[in-house]
């Protein structure tokens, strides 16, 4: 095992090159690998990544995987509240496109909030849009005006 020398004022805890020990663990991946390990400050614990990439900085691999997450989260909503759980078709091309169109919907509401300057979320506003979809009514009035 080696271990790089790291700036205790960044997120990084721990850099060190590493083998897995093991028969199981030689036998799946007999290569060295790169162990990052740094605190996530706004969830207070630390994570530790394994990558076999030894040419881009530390750094560079906790900001990657801190994006990664971020769209891993981003379609998980999607997935949740745009309604393309059961897939109409499987092909790799409907599949494609109907994530394309969820992407769609979710971009298109986000703008209505965004320019609209509406306090609702989200969510709300997709369940609003879709339970009136074919009202004569203006999105602006169903969002911001209420009746009794």
């Amino acid at each position: 095992m080696y271990s790089n020398s790291i700036d205790k004022s960044t997120r990084l805890r721990c850099d060190q090159i590493i083998k897995l020990s093991g028969y199981c663990f030689q036998k799946r991946y007999p290569d060295k690998l790169w162990r990052v390990k740094y605190y996530v400050e706004d969830q207070d614990w630390y994570l530790v990544l394994l990558s076999n990439n030894f040419v881009i900085p530390a750094e560079t691999i906790t900001e990657l995987y801190h994006l990664r997450w971020r769209i891993e989260l981003f379609f998980k909503w999607i997935k949740q509240h745009c309604g393309s759980k059961p897939f109409f078709r499987t092909s790799a091309n409907a599949v494609k496109t109907q994530v394309w169109i969820a992407i769609s919907m979710y971009v298109l509401v986000a703008i209505i909030k965004m320019r609209l300057n509406i306090e609702l979320r989200l969510y709300t506003i997709l369940q609003i849009l879709s339970v009136s979809l074919f009202e004569k009514v203006r999105p602006y009035q169903l969002l911001t005006e209420t009746k009794p």
